[in-house]
């Protein structure tokens, strides 16, 4: 098939029409499908031909998405999953065995931690956490029985970067499994498949979906590495409905023009912050300021649609800062049309020690904004409303 711009990707590559010649693909609601005969039962259930069987491993519109997902990332094969978790955790399960180690950035998102520190040590394997503005330090943390390397780029929520060509090359060498965590740059912003890196992972609840309303998770990447997780997945289950396969599928339709709306929103939202005496630090890929700035535009398209930032004041000026917003909506989502403010320390990455969480910059005054589609001038205006309220408490309470 032709590779088409990625827009034109995301909209036309879908299933063929069925006899009843329908625009948009119908969602297949069904648990099971029927067989012609007793031979073409038995030849799928033997892998010999293609075709569906049970929704629990196959179902065209969990198809349809994973075939438009791999063209928009570049990658030979993949799989949904029913959440972004599932999807990290059925690659970890997949390729890992008792004995192995994983070597993983610091900054990751709360409930990979979890599964690295927790669930994982259960089964015998063990990880090790490397910076990703540290790469010189990582070759003295691999051991004889790493196995993987699993990274967030950008990360979640401290927006540090890994150089993906430098991260496809350290893995090579090693004959490492890399894994990145894509989900806040999305296909549109960046593809690290196309830097020789092995697998990506996309909570598609966030940028994906764009509006909030379905949970699930996407991986795309090496076939025989996606082979080993699609058996994994079709027996422990963590399989994606179809209804939100086909939301999610709808949705790639719009994320270019989304993301270019969240991104411009997002770095007018950094630049404006840097202006404000509240604020101790704004963190955005494209500023300036940024100390990855220049690879963020060497490796991704835009800066991606979030913002983070430090209030002066610490703890309690950002949660008066979270009670004083009017507009934006306090939830510890992300990538929703309706922009969205978080307090990582109390909340995502809260069962972190405070410690760990310092190590990834998630001070008790930092503040997650995810950019959403409204007018810039309406965001900044209610955030410019909260800030004043910081603003007057320090006035009012100067010690």
């Amino acid at each position: 098939m032709e590779k088409k711009h990625f827009e034109t990707e995301a909209i036309r590559n879908q299933d063929p029409r069925s006899q009843n010649r329908e625009h948009s693909v119908p969602v297949y609601l069904t648990s099971s499908f029927v067989f012609d005969d007793a031979e073409q039962a038995r030849a799928l259930f033997a892998d010999e031909i293609p075709g569906n069987i049970y929704t629990r491993f196959s179902n065209p519109n969990n198809t349809e998405l994973v075939n438009k997902i791999c063209r928009l990332e570049g990658a030979e094969d993949g799989l949904a999953c029913a959440s972004g978790m599932s999807a990290i955790f059925t690659i970890l399960g997949a390729l890992l065995k008792s004995g192995d180690h994983v070597l993983a950035s610091r900054a990751l998102f709360g409930s990979s931690h979890q599964i690295l520190n927790q669930i994982l040590p259960k089964w015998g394997i063990t990880t090790t956490y490397v910076d990703l503005q540290s790469p010189d330090t990582w070759a003295a943390a691999v051991r004889p029985e790493t196995r993987l390397v699993f990274v967030e780029t950008p990360s979640n929520p401290g927006l540090d970067l890994v150089d993906l060509e430098w991260l496809a090359g350290f893995c090579r060498d090693r004959s490492l499994i890399s894994v990145v965590d894509n989900c806040f740059a999305t296909p549109y912003l960046q593809q690290p498949l196309t830097y020789g890196l092995d697998l990506v992972s996309h909570s598609a609840t966030k940028f994906i979906d764009g509006q909030g309303r379905a949970i699930g998770g996407l991986i795309a990447g090496r076939a025989d590495l996606v082979k080993e997780i699609r058996f994994f997945a079709r027996h422990t289950g963590p399989s994606l409905s179809p209804f939100n396969a086909w939301v999610f599928s709808k949705s790639l339709e719009t994320l270019a023009v989304r993301m270019d709306r969240h991104c411009d929103n997002a770095f007018r939202l950094a630049q404006w912050l840097e202006t404000r005496p509240e604020v101790e630090r704004v963190i955005y890929p494209f500023l300036d300021s940024h100390p990855q700035s220049a690879l963020a535009r060497r490796q991704m398209r835009q800066g991606g649609g979030v913002v983070s930032f430090v209030i002066r004041g610490g703890i309690d000026a950002g949660r008066l800062f979270l009670d004083s917003l009017a507009m934006l909506s306090h939830t510890a989502n992300l990538g929703d049309a309706r922009t969205t403010a978080t307090h990582p320390a109390s909340t995502t990455h809260s069962k972190l020690s405070e410690a760990d969480r310092l190590a990834v910059g998630i001070s008790p005054g930092l503040i997650r904004i995810s950019a959403g589609l409204e007018h810039i001038d309406d965001i900044v205006a209610d955030i410019d409303r909260a800030l004043a309220a910081v603003n007057n408490s320090h006035r009012n309470n100067p010690s």
